[in-house]
């Protein structure tokens, strides 16, 4: 028999997930009886493994074999934090380990904790948001910009199913200096379209005037590239979107700038960057190995030198400044950021961005650019804090994408997608969770159709020609349906945009009704954990946990016929989403947790297929 604890059940740890300073935390293990049980004491450590405190645990229960013991703790101290158990009994003493969602003596890892402030709630509209993001030189032009100030050479490709440039020059140099025309008119011009899809939150690739194609390269900061439009344009945008309930979050590129910058000013084509020499008021920005020609730059890439985030005029003129660069565009109608390589930003530097965009807006929003987990994630040799001190809000969510896309590719048969979401919503704190920004691509990454319909090496002229054939497109929406029935957004709740009726109630309403109401609330969701009860002959509890573009199913109890086929029928869908797809659970069998419950928890995928199944 088993040592049994697992911090995701909430019989063995109240609360699930992350606790504020000073709440209460009550813990319960089962030890067999068999053990002549002594002492259990939990053990507490900070994030570089020193002593924290320790708690010891009484004998709360016999409960057949088992003995439970437990306790009740508060953390005072914002930080990282992970733990173990020691337990003494009649015949040693040993450390209880963390393995999977089992236990192990003397072997494994620890379990993680973090304790984070609640100094910054995450803004309502966020939570739940539908995301939509823009590249805004491919997404769509209306009207004609004056182009007189846009950095030259350009092209303007005449017909938009041309190939980007993606060939060096004669100089051996990919110029990225053709364009497609997109503009911040265009993009107020398909709000309407946006807001038919549920999209509620809009994340604009960088604006800052730039001069290639990606505008990763800033050549200032105040400015928006001549090739989107004006100032007055942005803020045009901004409002439109507004009065449709759609908010705008603007890329921020604060780690580098482009060599071809009126802060840099590697050539000399502004006057006064920082080749100018010390004099200038941008060269302490900068970190010169030999002057000029030879600095530190983002990953190499001589066209991006990086900047001195902590230094302190880079300081004012981004952040403090009474018309720094977050507060001119939060005060021309943006209403967040997106931070461009967040770990390679410090800590010290993302939370007073955090602090001035408050001050300017109370509600901006603040999402960070983290591949990893982002709740213990260490950059550069240092642990970050992005969660724990309230510097983001939330984050990109590649973890939740490589899981999805390696079950999709069947690299994975469901398992470690249940345990990749399910890391992640413990680890993460309520409100960061509830707007995490789930992607099945970005601008980083190959498209999801060409990823899921074929392969994607081979030589960027073979990638260029490559066209997904009728075969392979089919393949690649076949397998994005384990997320969403249909990509036709007009259907809401299932064929034909009719509500697919079941017999799966929550709180006495129909799953399809209670997952309607959070597309047509535009943001005022109902709560992402629903629970509620089965009206069938089973008599089995339903309860979902719903993660915005993943459905975790619960069934527990006890079922009549054991053995015997059981269905349960509804509808759910994408929470804050508009895309719905008709679920049948079909189960044959519940199994027995050690004190005799039958319990089941499992992902379906869009057949009703359970995969990834733990019982408890």
């Amino acid at each position: 028999m088993r040592i049994l604890y697992n911090s995701l059940e909430t019989r063995y740890k109240t609360p699930f997930g992350t606790l504020f300073p000073r709440q209460d935390c009550r813990m319960r293990l089962a030890i067999p009886a068999s053990c002549q049980t002594r002492q259990v004491t939990l053990v507490v450590e900070q994030e570089n493994g020193a002593p924290a405190f320790s708690v010891s645990f009484s004998l709360q229960q016999r409960e057949g074999p088992y003995e439970w013991y437990g306790g009740t703790f508060q953390i005072a101290n914002l930080g990282l934090y992970f733990y173990y158990f020691r337990i003494e009994t009649a015949n040693e003493t040993f450390r209880l380990f963390q393995q999977g969602e089992d236990t192990n003596m003397e072997a494994g890892g620890k379990w993680q904790l973090s304790c984070v402030t609640d100094r910054y709630p995450v803004p309502a509209y966020a939570q739940g948001a539908v995301m939509y993001q823009v590249f805004p030189d491919r997404f769509f032009q209306a009207g004609q910009p004056d182009l007189t100030e846009k950095l030259a050479p350009f092209r303007l490709h005449a017909d938009r199913t041309e190939t980007p440039d993606y060939r060096p020059d004669a100089d051996g140099i990919v110029r990225n200096c053709d364009f497609y025309g997109g503009n911040f008119a265009g993009i107020a011009a398909k709000l309407p379209y946006l807001r038919a899809l549920g999209v509620s939150l809009l994340y604009l690739n960088p604006i800052f005037k730039a001069y290639s194609n990606h505008r990763y390269d800033t050549c200032d900061y105040r400015q928006p590239d001549p090739m989107l439009g004006t100032a007055a344009d942005f803020t045009a945008l901004c409002e439109a979107a507004h009065r449709l309930g759609i908010r705008v979050i603007l890329d921020g590129v604060f780690s580098h700038t482009g060599s071809r910058s009126i802060y840099f000013d590697r050539s000399g084509e502004f006057g006064g960057g920082a080749c100018t020499g010390p004099g200038s008021p941008y060269y302490s920005w900068y970190t010169f190995q030999h002057f000029p020609d030879r600095y530190t730059s983002w990953w190499g890439i001589d066209t991006l030198p990086c900047v001195n985030e902590l230094d302190p005029g880079y300081l004012d003129y981004i952040i403090d400044g009474p018309n720094s660069v977050v507060a001119h565009w939060l005060r021309l109608g943006a209403d967040g950021y997106r931070l461009d390589v967040a770990d390679e930003l410090p800590d010290a530097f993302i939370l007073r961005l955090k602090d001035r965009i408050r001050q300017v807006k109370p509600d901006a929003l603040l999402i960070g650019e983290v591949w990893e987990d982002a709740s213990n994630k260490i950059a550069y040799g240092k642990r970050r804090r992005y969660f724990i001190d309230g510097a983001l809000d939330s984050v990109m969510n590649y973890p939740w994408r490589k899981a999805i896309l390696d079950y999709c590719q069947s690299r994975d048969d469901g398992t470690a997608l249940r345990q990749s979401v399910l890391r992640i919503a413990e680890n993460y704190p309520p409100g960061v969770l509830s707007c995490v920004m789930n992607i099945l691509g970005t601008h980083d990454t190959p498209r999801i159709l060409s990823l899921l319909g074929g392969s994607c090496d081979g030589t960027k002229d073979e990638q260029a020609q490559r066209q997904l054939s009728s075969r392979q497109r089919a393949q690649a929406l076949e397998q994005l349906l384990l997320l969403q029935r249909h990509i036709g957004h007009a259907d809401r709740y299932g064929d034909g945009g009719h509500p697919v009726r079941g017999d799966v109630l929550i709180d006495g309403q129909d799953v399809g009704a209670v997952f309607g109401q959070m597309v047509d609330d535009r943001g005022e969701h109902a709560r992402h954990v629903l629970h509620g009860h089965v009206e069938g002959d089973d008599g089995v509890g339903f309860a979902g946990i719903v993660f915005h573009h993943a459905v975790l199913i619960f069934i527990k109890g006890a079922a009549r016929d054991v053995g015997q086929p059981h269905r349960l029928r509804g509808v759910c869908g994408l929470a804050g989403g508009d895309i719905f797809f008709g679920l049948q659970y079909l189960f044959k069998d519940f199994r027995r947790d050690a004190f005799g419950n039958q319990q089941i928890f499992f992902f379906v995928d869009h057949r009703g297929t359970p995969f990834g199944e733990m019982y408890f």
